[in-house]
C-alpha cells in the first residue's frame, strides 16, 4: 500500500497516514513478539504477515455480522503485512471478557480455581500504561479521570461481549474453546460532527487464550511464547507454527454453511405475507426460496418440493404459509426431517379457529408455531446460525440494538412529563 508519513508506533505495529484519504491509516504490523509489557521481546520472521492476515480475517467477519470497527481492507495476500483503517481516537484502555478462569486473573484471585467458568461472561478493564503493568480499572474510574464517558464505557462493554460471542461461535464450530479475549476500542469521526466508538487495534493471535478440545496443553495462542524462558531458535519456530495454524483456522471463520429457508405457500395470495419473511431474512444474510403448494389440491407436487429442497446443498428450514388451514404445515413436517415453522395468516382459519394473535395456536402442527413474519424468519435464522457464524453475528448484533431501542424507549418514557407536572414512572 502507499503509505505517507508515520504517525505512530507501538510494541508490535506502525500507523502512518494514508495518503490518500485524511480519514485512514495504514497499520504494518511487525515481527516482533513481546510478553510482560515489553520486557521480553524476540523477532519471528513473518509474524507480522500472519498477525495482518488473522486480525484481517477477524474483522471482516466482525463487519459481515454488523459490528462497527476501524477495519477498511487489506491483510490479505497481495497486501503483505499492511492494513486500512479507520482513523481513531483510541480510548487507552484494554478491555478484557473472560468465558473461563486463566492467567492473570487467578493470580489476582487466588481463591478462584483455574478453569472456573464465569457465566455471564466476565468483563475487565485495564489501563494501557507499560510502567505501571496495565493497571486494572474500575468503569467508575475511566470515567472519572475523563477517559471515556459512561455511555462510552458501556458501549465498549456491550460491543467486546458480542464480540467475544461471535469468536467464541466460530472457534466452537472447531471444537476450540475461547478462554479469553483482549480487545481495544477507538472514537471515530461521524459525518454529523459526533464520533462512533470502533472496535479498533488489532485482534490477532496475540489477544486470546484458545485450547483446542477445552484443553490448556494443547493451547495454540501467545501464552506459549510466555511461558518460555530463553526461547530457542526451535521453541521460535513452535511459536510460529501456533501461529500459523490459527491463521489458517481463522480462515475458516466466515465460511457459509450454505444454509436457507424454504417458504411454501398454500396459494398466492400469501405472497406478501412471504415477502416480509424473505426481506426479514435477508438482514441476516439468509437466501429463501419459495413455493406454491397445497396439501389438499397438489399433495404429490408439494411433496416433490419438500424432496427437491432436502435434497439441496446446505441444511434447509421450511416456513409455512396457509392462509385457510394448518393442513400444510402439518404435510410438510411430515414429510422432512428438517425443522418446519408455520407462519398462519393473521385473519385465517387455523386449526378450527381464526387466528387473531399467536396466542393458543394449535401444536403438533409443526416445529414451532410463530404468527408474525419477522419473528418466523428470526426463529428460522437461529436455527441456521447453529452452523454458520456470520448468521450468529447478524442475530446477536440485531437483538443487541433491539434491546437498545427499548432501553433508550424507556429512558425517553422515564423523563417525559405527566400532565400534573410529576415525572412518569
Amino acid at each position: 500500500m502507499n503509505k505517507g508519513a508515520e504517525v505512530g508506533r507501538g510494541k508490535t505495529k506502525v500507523l502512518f497516514q494514508d495518503p490518500k484519504r485524511s480519514d485512514a491509516l495504514v497499520v504494518v504490523s511487525q515481527d516482533s513478539i513481546t510478553a510482560g509489557d515489553g520486557a521480553k521481546r524476540d523477532v519471528i520472521a513473518g509474524k507480522g504477515r500472519l498477525a495482518a492476515l488473522t486480525t484481517s480475517r477477524i474483522f471482516r467477519l466482525l463487519n459481515e455480522a454488523g459490528l462497527p470497527t476501524h477495519y477498511i481492507s487489506g491483510g490479505e495476500d497481495a497486501d503483505d503485512n499492511e492494513m486500512l483503517v479507520r482513523r481513531c481516537e483510541m480510548i487507552p484502555i484494554e478491555v478484557v471478557v473472560r468465558a473461563v478462569a486463566a492467567g492473570s486473573y487467578v493470580k489476582r484471585n487466588p481463591g478462584v480455581k483455574s478453569g472456573t467458568v464465569f457465566a455471564p461472561r466476565l468483563v475487565e478493564f485495564f489501563f494501557k500504561d507499560d510502567a505501571r503493568h496495565d493497571p486494572q480499572y474500575t468503569a467508575e474510574q475511566i470515567v472519572e479521570e475523563k477517559i471515556a464517558t459512561a455511555a462510552e464505557v458501556a458501549v465498549m462493554a456491550d460491543l467486546a461481549r458480542l464480540n467475544f460471542d461471535i469468536l467464541s461461535h466460530a472457534w466452537r464450530r472447531q471444537n476450540v474453546l475461547l478462554v479469553d479475549l483482549k480487545v481495544e476500542f477507538g472514537r471515530a469521526a461521524t459525518p454529523n460532527g459526533g464520533t462512533e466508538i470502533l472496535l479498533a487495534d488489532v485482534i490477532d493471535n496475540d489477544s486470546w487464550r484458545v485450547w483446542p478440545a477445552g484443553d490448556q496443553a494443547l493451547m495454540l495462542d501467545k501464552q506459549i511464547y510466555r511461558n518460555l524462558g530463553t526461547p530457542s531458535a526451535s521453541d521460535l519456530d513452535n511459536v510460529k507454527a501456533k501461529y500459523e495454524e490459527v491463521a489458517e483456522r481463522v480462515g475458516q471463520f466466515a465460511k457459509r454453511s450454505g444454509g436457507f429457508v424454504g417458504i411454501i405457500m398454500g396459494s398466492a395470495s400469501d405472497n406478501d405475507h412471504a415477502d416480509r419473511i424473505a426481506k426479514a431474512l435477508a438482514t441476516y444474510g439468509v437466501t429463501a426460496r419459495r413455493h406454491i403448494a397445497s396439501a389438499h389440491k397438489t399433495p404429490l407436487y408439494a411433496l416433490q418440493k419438500v424432496q427437491l429442497l432436502d435434497s439441496a446443498l446446505g441444511q434447509v428450514v421450511y416456513i409455512t404459509i396457509a392462509g385457510r388451514s394448518n393442513a400444510l404445515s402439518a404435510f410438510v413436517d411430515a414429510a422432512t426431517a428438517n425443522p418446519v415453522i408455520a407462519s398462519p395468516v393473521i385473519g385465517s382459519t387455523w386449526g378450527g379457529m381464526e387466528i387473531v394473535s399467536s396466542l393458543a395456536l394449535p401444536t403438533g402442527v409443526a416445529s414451532m408455531v410463530v404468527l408474525e413474519p419477522e419473528n418466523a424468519a428470526l426463529a428460522a435464522a437461529k436455527i441456521l446460525a447453529v452452523d454458520d457464524t456470520v448468521i450468529y453475528g447478524r442475530v446477536a448484533v440485531a437483538q443487541y440494538r433491539n434491546r437498545n431501542k427499548l432501553i433508550d424507549a424507556d429512558t425517553s418514557l422515564s423523563s417525559t412529563p405527566s400532565t400534573n407536572g410529576k415525572a412518569t414512572e
